[in-house]
């Protein structure tokens, strides 16, 4: 481990969560996807590796922990010396290193429980819609509405807009017609929300909070959570209202 290099003093790096389904990683060809985008907003050289490599990783991981279903985190940082401290660290040769860890599902509570953050999201960051390891802004925002009691929090953006929970999308349903945010409000492009838009219409909005306030049923979506309805919006109870996304998950 550098201590000097780009991960270890500014936490410069991706990751992205699969869901280990019948010992396969679920939607592996999005996350790759994903993660190479990631990769070349943040600077992040993972030429080394491709698709097939991580999932031969991943294959033995899983082997070894004997994970039938459950979760994998697959995480790449930036292994460069940071260009400040080159002259007292030394140049690094080194680009990208991967580590991949895996475990059970989450548990998911049956009255799932949701409220909106006090924490807005910035549109206009860089790392906006990026999954780094930059993280905590996120934990922190779950943290908060954990310590309120509550199971996620609904985040608005700099402008007012809906734009997902601290760890997961966000879809609702109005008058039989669901909606999402769109990627324009800074959220992130989930490979579950995208394995959502790809089976059921679905409209991509800019909202304000009033629309989920009102809304008739709301879904939450991750790789982690999977497709989780929401019990309660800040005290007030939704419904069971039947939709065609809920039958995505578990996936068939």
């Amino acid at each position: 481990m550098n201590l000097f290099s780009q991960s270890s003093l500014y936490g410069k790096g991706i990751f992205t969560t699969i869901s280990i389904i019948n010992s396969d990683p679920f939607l592996m060809a999005k996350h790759w996807r994903r993660l190479s985008i990631d990769a070349d907003r943040l600077g992040i050289d993972i030429s080394d590796f491709d698709d097939q490599t991580l999932v031969k990783l991943l294959a033995a991981k899983l082997r070894e922990a004997k994970l039938i279903n459950g979760r994998a985190r697959i995480t790449f940082t930036d292994e460069r010396a940071a260009e400040i401290w080159s002259a007292s660290s030394g140049d690094s040769e080194m680009g990208a290193s991967v580590q991949i860890v895996v475990g059970g599902s989450r548990h998911i509570p049956p009255n799932f429980q949701l409220t909106i953050s006090p924490f807005p999201v910035n549109s206009r960051s860089p790392l906006a819609g990026v999954k780094s390891c930059n993280y905590l802004e996120q934990i922190l925002s779950l943290n908060e509405a954990k310590g309120r009691v509550f199971h996620e929090a609904v985040r608005v953006n700099e402008r007012g807009h809906v734009t997902s929970g601290c760890m997961s999308n966000v879809f609702w349903l109005k008058d039989d017609r669901l909606y999402t945010p769109t990627l324009a409000t800074g959220c992130l492009a989930g490979t579950t929300r995208e394995y959502v838009l790809e089976n059921v219409e679905c409209e991509e909005v800019e909202a304000e909070i009033g629309e989920l306030e009102s809304a008739d049923a709301i879904y939450l979506t991750s790789a982690g959570l999977g497709i989780v309805r929401v019990a309660e919006f800040d005290g007030r109870e939704l419904p069971d209202t039947k939709h065609p996304i809920q039958n995505l998950w578990p996936p068939s």
